[in-house]
């Protein structure tokens, strides 16, 4: 059964309840703290709790030892590993953001961002569980939770500062595919395919998917050197056939609207060069398909034409087969919409904290709070006629939505209650707005909350 929508103190429980903070009272702390945030998830900590004792007792908890970022996610973690491992097909998305504080002046201790920022650098694997496909070869599915998550202090290299230390120095590039690393083998019967952008497109990913015996599909961002041949990669793309046209969905961003775009999709297979590492030239990365995107007639006024350059394990040589490569690299919009969850639905930057130890195991705690999010809003779009989320939310609240606004037409089912919700948060429901966003979702689930409670003490 999906958790997403169960009360949070249930949910708080279920998520952080194993953490080893070496104290039990810790433990607790850390639940009730959860459960605060989840009920209201404003990230600011005088908002998520009313009572001064226990916002004394949280402001407590951030400054000891043994709280930490790794020790408050790692049973999250491990629930969502334990979970991949089950029979099925995972997609696991990488992607790194920012987590901006330049705003915090005295806050101490944070990392450097660009040329003037100041904050983390947080890069994720968000666990999807693929349950069913579209016609247009698209998945859907349930989002499991973070596979992994890391939050560091990116530092600034000084002036004199020795060669050794800068290499010995945590990187970036270490962390992607670590949680896979990390994890092990899928088991026999779990297909685990890694997702990520052109940050990744660099060998050490590629070749530990290939040694874990997972898939992957990359978008490539290096023309690279292939093995035997005398072209580069785009050289040898360009001789490939061209499979068929096919429409994909383009985001809004950067100031232009979504649309769809018309494509020309080319595949073939190459044999990618190793690079040369410190001990020696590394291993080619052999049978690689790759997979080209290209935009035919882009509207007037788009300033560059959607091209994507694919690497993957995955078989391409079939119209079907290239179908569903390119469908799995659609699906990084989940990640996309995990950290628009963290930073608006969380307000994970507003954090008044002054140091940024503790600012990392509360940025820790409201990134699971955004998975909860996140999955609220799925629920509809991959299970729209079932009804796990009916069950967890309890009678009290099916009884409160349907004094609000009636029982549904179609009876209670997740999408029908998940767009109820959203009318509580100031969603209209015209048959022009299409799903509820994730915004008036939480917004709407935050005001049943305050309901709930004040139906508990009306009772008491």
């Amino acid at each position: 059964m999906d958790t997403s929508l169960i009360p949070p103190a249930q949910w708080a429980q279920n998520e952080f309840g194993f953490a080893q903070l070496g104290d039990q009272r810790r433990n607790k702390r850390l639940v009730n703290i959860a459960e605060h945030l989840a009920a209201n998830p404003c990230g600011l900590l005088p908002q998520a709790f009313e009572d001064w004792a226990e916002l004394k007792a949280a402001y407590r908890f951030f400054g000891q030892r043994g709280v930490s970022f790794e020790r408050v996610m790692a049973p999250h973690v491990e629930r969502t590993r334990q979970a991949c491992r089950q029979p099925g097909e995972y997609l696991l998305i990488e992607d790194t953001t920012a987590l901006d504080y330049s705003r915090h002046g005295a806050t101490g201790g944070l990392g450097v961002l660009g040329i003037r920022g100041r904050g983390f650098e947080l890069h994720s694997a968000l666990a999807v569980r693929v349950e069913a496909w579209t016609l247009e070869q698209r998945p859907e599915g349930v989002v499991l939770g973070l596979f992994d998550q890391q939050c560091r202090c990116p530092r600034r290299v000084e002036a004199g500062q020795k060669r050794g230390e800068v290499l010995s120095r945590p990187r970036k590039t270490q962390a992607w595919a670590a949680g896979i690393k990390k994890a092990g083998r899928p088991p026999q019967g779990s297909r685990w395919i890694y997702v990520a952008d052109r940050e990744s497109d660099f060998y050490e990913p590629l070749h530990l998917c290939q040694q874990q015996g997972v898939d992957w599909v990359v978008r490539a961002y290096h023309d690279r050197l292939l093995v035997g041949q005398p072209e580069h990669l785009l050289a040898a793309v360009a001789q490939a056939p061209v499979l068929g046209r096919m429409p994909v969905a383009v985001r809004a961003r950067g100031g232009q609207p979504a649309r769809t775009a018309l494509v020309e999709v080319r595949s073939g297979r190459v044999e990618l060069a190793g690079p040369w590492r410190p001990g020696g030239w590394q291993e080619p990365l052999s049978n690689v398909g790759v997979i080209e995107v290209a935009e035919i007639s882009a509207p007037v006024g788009v300033p560059e034409p959607l091209r994507w350059l694919l690497l993957t394990s995955l078989p391409g040589g079939t119209w079907a087969e290239v179908q569903r490569v390119v469908g799995y690299y659609t699906a990084r919009w989940w990640i996309e919409e995990y950290h628009k969850a963290l930073k608006s639905g969380t307000s994970v930057e507003q954090s008044q904290l002054e140091r940024a130890d503790r600012l990392e195991p509360l940025i820790g705690i409201l990134a699971v709070v955004a998975v909860r999010l996140l999955n609220a809003k799925m629920l509809a779009r991959s299970r729209p006629k079932s009804q796990e989320a009916v069950v967890s939310l309890g009678p009290v609240l099916l009884t409160l939505l349907e004094k609000k606004q009636g029982p549904p037409q179609e009876g209670w089912t997740n999408r029908s209650l998940i767009r109820a919700v959203a009318r509580v948060g100031g969603f209209i429901g015209r048959k022009s707005d299409g799903e509820p966003g994730w915004q008036t979702i939480w917004r709407g689930w935050q005001r049943l909350m305050w309901m709930c409670e004040g139906a508990n003490l009306i009772e008491s």
